[in-house]
C-alpha cells in the first residue's frame, strides 16, 4: 500500500522506453553545460532576499526602478492566496517576518497600501501580532530604516569581535554563515546609521503597538530554560554597553574590519552569501566609505551578480551553486555514459573531462580558512559551494567532487583527490560526524541567545554530510581511512530515526537523508541485510505514493510527518529509488514503479518540472529551491537503474 493508503501502480518501464528517457535527459543536461565545462542552475529562496534587495537599494539611494518593478512582479506572484502573506516555501504557511519585508519592499516600489494584495498582507501581519513580533533580522532591518528603536534588537556589542576563540561567546563558536553575517552587522549596530530612504517610505501601519511604546521586544517563545537565562543577561548588559570605553569600541570595530576585509572575496562577496554581502555594502556606507572606493564598489557588484532577471520578472538569489551543480551534474552524466549501453561515451567523457578540469581549477589549495582555527595543521584541499569562497570550503561539496574526480579516472585528478581526502579526514568532528564547514561547531546553548531566534547559529555534524564523507572515503578504499569510516558509521547508526529514516539537514528531508545514508552504508560494505538498512528500506517503501513516486514537503521540518507530501516530485522520487538501489533493491517492484513514474513525468525536452522547494538553508527559517535537482537526479536514477540491469551483483559500486 502507498503512504496515502491507496493501491500502488504496478507499471514497469520497457527497456526501450528507459533508453529513450535516459538519452533525452542526458541531451538536456548536456545542453545546459557552460562553455568552460561547469553547470550552474538558479537557486531560489523565499520572498525575504528579493525584498531585502529592494530595501538595500533604498537604504543606499541607488534605486533601479526598472529592476525593482520586475522584482515586485515576482513578489506579488508568490504571495499566498490562502493567507494573504508570504510563506517560506511553496504553498507554505504564513510567515510574519517574510511578509513584513515583502510588504515594506512593495510599498517602497510604489504599491498602494490600499491595493487588495497590500491590504490582505497588512491584515495578516496585524492578526499575527504586528511587525513588533517579527524576528531579529527583520527588526534589525527595520532599525536601519528608523522604523523601530535599536533597543528592539538584542544586545550584540561589536566588542564580541575582540573575544578569543576559546571564549564561550566568541564568533569562532558560531557557524561560517553566522560569522560573516554578524561581523558587519555588529558594526552597523554600533554606528546605527539611518537609511537614505529617499522616498521616505515607512510602515508604522504594520505595528499593533507603536514602536516607541513597545516595552518588551525580546520575549520568546523560548526553546529552553536557557532562553530565560540569556534574556536576563541581555537585560543586565543593555545599560552597561554605552559605558564601554571609546578606545575599546574603536578597537572592536577595527577587529571587525580585520576579520571582514581579508574575506571580502572580490566579486563573489563576503561569505558568498547575500545577507553578509548586503551588510558589508551598508557597513561601508555607514562608515563614510565612498561608493567609488574599490572595496565598496566590488561589494556592490557582488550583490548585483546574484540577481536573476527575466523578461517579465526578477529576483535575488541567496547565493549561487556552481560547484554543487557541476559535481552532481557530472555524476548524472557519468552514470548515463556507464555500462554496455552507455550513451555516446566518447562525447560524454569529453564533456566530463572539461567539467573535471574546471573543478580542479576551483579547488582551494592555498588558503587556510576559518576551519583552521580548530585544526591549524591541516592542509587545505576542499571546494566551496560558490565560484569563489576560499575561506569557507564546504565538506559536502568536497566529497561530491572528490567522488566524481575519482570515478572519472583521469590521472590528472590524482593530486586533487588526495588533497581532498586529507582535508575531509581532518574535518571529522569528535563524535564521528562531519559538519558542513566547521569542526565541532556544536555548542548548542548558543542557539538560545536572543539573537539566535532562528535557531541556526551553529554548524554541527549531520547525517547527510557525514554520509557523503563516508561514501567518498569508502569509494577510495584506502586502508588507513578505515578507522575514520567506522567512526562515521557509528555516528550514522546513532542518528537513524526510530522509523528507519535519517534526517536531511541540507535537503528535504527524510527521503534525502535516508538516500544519503543508504549510499554510505553500501559504499562502506555494510550488508544489505543489516537491520539498519532493512529498516530504512521498509520506511522508504512505506512512504511511496499510489502513483509510484515519492514526495516530501518542508512541513516535515516543522513537526509534519516524515516522507509525505500532497504530490510526487521528481527529485524526491529519484532520491528514493537511488536509496533503494544502493540497498541492493534494484529489482524491487517499488523501484520499478518509481522509475516508471519518472519516465512518465519527463517532458518532450527531456526535462522535469517541480515547483515545491527541495532543500533547506535553516530548518523552520530558510528554505531553498535548487532548480537543477529536478534534472540531474532523475537522470542519475534512470541511468543507474538501466546500468544495474547488466550487473550480476546488483550492487552499486560507487559511493554516490
Amino acid at each position: 500500500m502507498a503512504a496515502d493508503g491507496s493501491a500502488l501502480s504496478e507499471s514497469r518501464l520497457s527497456s526501450e522506453a528507459l533508453d529513450r528517457a535516459v538519452l533525452s535527459a542526458h541531451t538536456a543536461l548536456s545542453q545546459a553545460q557552460q562553455d568552460d565545462g561547469h553547470w550552474v542552475y538558479e537557486l531560489e529562496a523565499d520572498a525575504t532576499i528579493p525584498a531585502e534587495y529592494i530595501l538595500l537599494e533604498h537604504f543606499m539611494d541607488r534605486i533601479d526602478d526598472a529592476l525593482e518593478q520586475k522584482i515586485a512582479i515576482y513578489l506579488r506572484r508568490i504571495q499566498s492566496e490562502e493567507h494573504g502573506g508570504w510563506p517560506l516555501y511553496h504553498n507554505g504557511k504564513f510567515d510574519l517576518s517574510a511578509t513584513v519585508k515583502a510588504y515594506f519592499a512593495l510599498k517602497a516600489v510604489g504599491d498602494d497600501i490600499n491595493a487588495p494584495h497590500m491590504q490582505r498582507a497588512r491584515e495578516a501581519i496585524l492578526d499575527h501580532g504586528g511587525a513588533e513580533r517579527s524576528n531579529v533580522f527583520t527588526r534589525s532591518q527595520l532599525a536601519l530604516f528608523g522604523e523601530v528603536p535599536w533597543r528592539a534588537t538584542p544586545v550584540m556589542p561589536v566588542e564580541l569581535m575582540l573575544l578569543p576563540a576559546k571564549a564561550f561567546f566568541s564568533v569562532w563558536n558560531m557557524s561560517y554563515w553566522s560569522r560573516t553575517v554578524i561581523a558587519p552587522l555588529l558594526v552597523l549596530a554600533a554606528l546605527r546609521p539611518v537609511a537614505a530612504n529617499p522616498r521616505q517610505v515607512h510602515v508604522r501601519e504594520l505595528f499593533v503597538t507603536p514602536p516607541e511604546k513597545v516595552q518588551d521586544w525580546i520575549r520568546g517563545p523560548y526553546r529552553s530554560a536557557w532562553g530565560y537565562v540569556f534574556k536576563g543577561l541581555d537585560s543586565v548588559l543593555r545599560p552597561v554597553v554605552p559605558f564601554i570605553p571609546e578606545k575599546t569600541h574603536k578597537k572592536a570595530i577595527q577587529a571587525a574590519l580585520d576579520f571582514i576585509e581579508p574575506r571580502l572575496n572580490g566579486k563573489d562577496g563576503l561569505g558568498a552569501i547575500y545577507p553578509a554581502m548586503a551588510n558589508v555594502v551598508m557597513m561601508y556606507r555607514a562608515m563614510g566609505v565612498p561608493d567609488e572606493d574599490p572595496r565598496a564598489k566590488t561589494a556592490w557588484e557582488a550583490v548585483q551578480a546574484l540577481i536573476v532577471e527575466k523578461d517579465d520578472e526578477a529576483y535575488c538569489q541567496p547565493c549561487v551553486s556552481p560547484i554543487w551543480d557541476t559535481g552532481l551534474s557530472g555524476h548524472a552524466m557519468i552514470e548515463a555514459a556507464s555500462g554496455p549501453d552507455g550513451i555516446a561515451p566518447e562525447k560524454t567523457l569529453s564533456k566530463l573531462k572539461t567539467a573535471c578540469a574546471w573543478l580542479r581549477s576551483k579547488q582551494i589549495l592555498n588558503v587556510k580558512g576559518d576551519w583552521a582555527v580548530r585544526n591549524p595543521n591541516l592542509a587545505p584541499g576542499g571546494w566551496a559551494f560558490q565560484y569563489g569562497n576560499d575561506y569557507y570550503p564546504d565538506v559536502d561539496d568536497t566529497a561530491v567532487v572528490g567522488m566524481l574526480l575519482h570515478r572519472e579516472g583521469d590521472p590528472a585528478n590524482a593530486d586533487s583527490i588526495e588533497r581532498a581526502r586529507t582535508w575531509i579526514v581532518g574535518m571529522q568532528s569528535t563524535d564521528g560526524g562531519w559538519g558542513a564547514f566547521d569542526i565541532d561547531n556544536n555548542k548548542d546553548v548558543l542557539n538560545h541567545i536572543p539573537f539566535a531566534d532562528h535557531g541556526a547559529l551553529l554548524d554541527p555534524p549531520t547525517a547527510d554530510v557525514t554520509a557523503r564523507c563516508i561514501s567518498f572515503l569508502a569509494q577510495l578504499r584506502n586502508p588507513e581511512d578505515e578507522p575514520v569510516i567506522q567512526r562515521g558509521l557509528e555516528y550514522l547508526r546513532k542518528e537513524q530515526e526510530k522509523d528507519g529514516s535519517w534526517f536531511g539537514r541540507w535537503g528535504t528531508n527524510y527521503i534525502y537523508g535516508t538516500w544519503s545514508a543508504l549510499c554510505a552504508l553500501n559504499a562502506a560494505g555494510v550488508s544489505h541485510d543489516d537491520p539498519a538498512v532493512v529498516k530504512a528500506v521498509e520506511w522508504l517503501r512505506s512512504v511511496q505514493r499510489a502513483d509510484g513516486g515519492w514526495g516530501e514537503g518542508c512541513e516535515s521540518y516543522e513537526g509534519g510527518p516524515h516522507g509525505t507530501y500532497g504530490e510526487s516530485l521528481p527529485s524526491q522520487t529519484a532520491w528514493a529509488v537511488l536509496g533503494l538501489m544502493a540497498a541492493g533493491r534494484r529489482d524491487d517492484p517499488a523501484v520499478a514503479r518509481g522509475i516508471s513514474w519518472l519516465a512518465d513525468q519527463q517532458d518532450a525536452n527531456g526535462e522535469w518540472h517541480e515547483d515545491p522547494y527541495n532543500a533547506v538553508g535553516f530548518p523552520k527559517v530558510f528554505y531553498l529551491r535548487y532548480h537543477g535537482y529536478k534534472q540531474f537526479f532523475p537522470l542519475m536514477a534512470l541511468a543507474r537503474y538501466r546500468n544495474l540491469e547488466n550487473s550480476n551483483s546488483r550492487r552499486v559500486s560507487f559511493g554516490f
